[in-house]
């Protein structure tokens, strides 16, 4: 209890040192105290481009985390309408099919659909690309947790992992995808795997000195780096505060964001200086993305009105892509180029007198704006089972950054300024509040794979959230999305989404407890839908199950849930049931077979009748949802996760206090 004490001690002391004493008195700890190089453009070390051997993203940005004034392309930048993709996808989507087409050729080699002939079905129709199959993976929110089961699913649709490609399996699916989405955690996810190089996942899981995904050290602590952790720590905190002071001297509003940003940098693209020269467009520079080698990711966020603290279901949903970043929806419905974002649009026009912005940008500044979490959590503080002493400490802590607006992230200058102004709610503002993507309770990051435009066929939808007592997922995303889509306000603009049932009747049928299908008849649907597979977290080889707030994780129980992950995708590797990949097979199929008029195969029959939603419905309020493991116990953790420590949260609150 004393060796406790004293680290909190220590540990507050030197929080408090780096934050809120005089500049002159931090400057007494030089980067000697800690072996930590800082990336600067022309001085770049090699964690900078490799780890495990693995080329990382091009570290592009101009001055590290500071945004700044670079030279302005010869046709200066603007502001697009949403009304069709971008001249970019639409070029990218050209190259990016026939490498889909050859991945599904090599998928549908060992996921077999009965007697069913896919590969010469596929090369039938190979010269009409609108015919075949177009798929998208949804990776939903909820920190570590959604992170780590995201990653085992991927993981199954890798073709690279070993043996994932064998009967049983679903490598090959990832290859396959169009187009892959995150939010949260999610997004993490993909920040861990793109900025990487579209690593693997079992490359993030080997632990070198220097890797990410050492989770065992909590983002409050800051990585091992093999000293003195008290010292690593200090030193890790003057690097979150010196980035964002630097944009924060250029000019530029900064918030709680810029430094939950860096700090999930660490752990997800650097962990020697947290990726300082990362940005998120500098993926689309990449010669494997611009070869359409895989998937298009996504990021989603949500916006936030000045002054508002609960984010309702109209609320604007963004997306950032390697390209763009903007909306569909109608509150503003436009795209602005992501590599200039920071620059003073008006109008949709960049003046002639003024710069064009680059850095702004930041891979860690986008992760962390789809996961700012503070709002949510002041909402939901009272209803913990924290010592009152530590509620007290949070609720007045994070009242006063919501009354400062910094509980959010902050997009000044609004590149939407004065764009659509006769429609727009945000033209007249000069700055736009964005805040965590499941704040609208669409925690799957459906939106970007729904937009008409698009035309996807079929979502593989991974829900990590943490709807119930235990922390699973009962289908409450997937109803906000369809609710939204229905809205008679008109925020869906055109987005159709196949009919769910309510939470409850997810938990009753047991829709939240195995993977399941919905959509798949498409005549009984009010607009062209993709067909949803639903894969919600569960309990097959261990308790995967652990708080949004758990804030490490060691080596071990990470690898565990990642295998969990594994095995809630393909349903043990089809112990539980011998047809899930052919089932899966016709997921993918579907919506092609109808567009050119093929006849289900017997075994998409019954696999339909097994998986899809028959539109039964039981609303009634089910007991405590708490399911049993699926495979062998002996395999599993017999722990229940508990509810965020005192101690964890102790520090939490002290790390909101930057």
């Amino acid at each position: 209890m004393c060796c406790c004490f004293s680290f909190l001690f220590f540990f507050f002391f030197f929080f408090f040192f780096f934050f809120f004493s005089p500049r002159d008195y931090r400057s007494w700890f030089k980067l000697d105290l800690y072996t930590r190089a800082i990336a600067v453009p022309g001085g770049l070390n090699s964690d900078d481009i490799t780890f495990a051997g693995v080329q990382r993203a091009l570290p592009n940005a101009p001055d590290g985390y500071k945004p700044t004034s670079v030279s302005c392309p010869a046709s200066r930048p603007t502001v697009r309408s949403a009304a069709k993709l971008s001249s970019n996808e639409t070029s990218w989507l050209e190259v990016r099919r026939g490498k889909t087409l050859s991945a599904m050729k090599d998928f549908f080699g060992h996921v077999k659909v009965g007697d069913y002939d896919v590969v010469g079905y596929l090369d039938q129709h190979a010269k009409n690309s609108s015919s075949l199959p177009n798929i998208g993976i949804a990776v939903s929110g909820g920190g570590w947790r959604a992170l780590m089961n995201g990653a085992g699913a991927v993981k199954a649709f890798d073709s690279r992992t070993y043996n994932a490609s064998t009967t049983g399996h679903l490598g090959g699916l990832l290859q396959s995808a169009t187009y892959i989405s995150g939010l949260s955690g999610g997004s993490w996810l993909l920040g861990s795997i793109y900025i990487n190089n579209f690593t693997t996942i079992d490359k993030l899981q080997t632990h070198t000195d220097g890797s990410v995904w050492q989770f065992g050290n909590s983002i409050i602590e800051g990585p091992d780096t093999g000293g003195i952790q008290l010292l690593d720590s200090a030193g890790y905190y003057k690097d979150l505060a010196d980035a964002a002071e630097a944009k924060k001297n250029a000019g530029f509003d900064t918030t709680l964001t810029d430094i939950w940003g860096r700090a999930l940098s660490y752990q997800m693209f650097n962990a020697s200086n947290g990726g300082l020269n990362y940005t998120w467009s500098s993926i689309a520079d990449t010669p494997e993305f611009q070869d359409g080698n895989y998937p298009m990711p996504f990021v989603v966020a949500d916006g936030r009105n000045p002054g508002e603290l609960v984010v309702g279901r109209n609320s604007t949903v963004y997306e950032f892509n390697p390209w763009e970043f903007g909306t569909f929806d109608p509150t503003i419905f436009g795209f602005v180029p992501l590599k200039y974002l920071g620059s003073k649009f008006e109008s949709g026009s960049l003046p002639s007198n003024e710069s064009c912005i680059s850095g702004f940008d930041s891979a860690g500044f986008v992760i962390g704006t789809s996961s700012t979490l503070f709002n949510q959590f002041l909402l939901k503080i009272n209803t913990t089972s924290l010592p009152t002493f530590v509620k007290d400490v949070f609720t007045d802590i994070l009242k006063k950054f919501d009354r400062d607006q910094d509980d959010i992230a902050s997009y000044d200058p609004n590149p939407f300024y004065k764009y659509n102004e006769h429609s727009s709610p945000y033209a007249a503002q000069k700055l736009l509040d964005v805040v965590d993507g499941g704040e609208d309770g669409q925690n799957v990051p459906l939106h970007p794979l729904i937009q008409p435009e698009r035309h996807v066929d079929v979502i593989f939808a991974v829900d990590s959230s943490a709807d119930t007592n235990y922390f699973w997922p009962n289908g409450t995303s997937l109803v906000a999305t369809y609710e939204r889509s229905l809205n008679s306000s008109g925020i869906g603009n055109g987005t159709a989404f196949p009919a769910v049932p309510d939470h409850n009747t997810f938990v009753n049928l047991g829709l939240s407890t195995r993977p399941s299908f919905f959509g798949c008849d498409s005549s009984n649907q009010t607009g062209p839908t993709p067909l949803i597979v639903y894969i919600p977290n569960a309990p097959y080889s261990y308790h995967s199950n652990i708080s949004t707030f758990q804030l490490s994780t060691d080596n071990t129980e990470r690898d565990k849930i990642i295998l969990n992950g594994y095995e809630v995708a393909t349903m043990g590797n089809s112990t539980l049931d011998g047809n899930w990949t052919s089932c899966v097979g016709c997921a993918i199929l579907s919506r092609s077979f109808e567009r050119t008029g093929t006849t289900l195969p017997d075994i998409c029959t019954q696999c339909f009748h097994r998986y899809c939603w028959n539109g039964t419905v039981n609303s009634t309020t089910p007991s405590s949802y708490n399911p049993a493991y699926y495979l062998s116990e002996s395999m599993a953790s017999v722990s229940l996760p508990t509810m965020v420590s005192t101690v964890v949260a102790a520090s939490l609150a002290m790390f909101i206090l930057v």
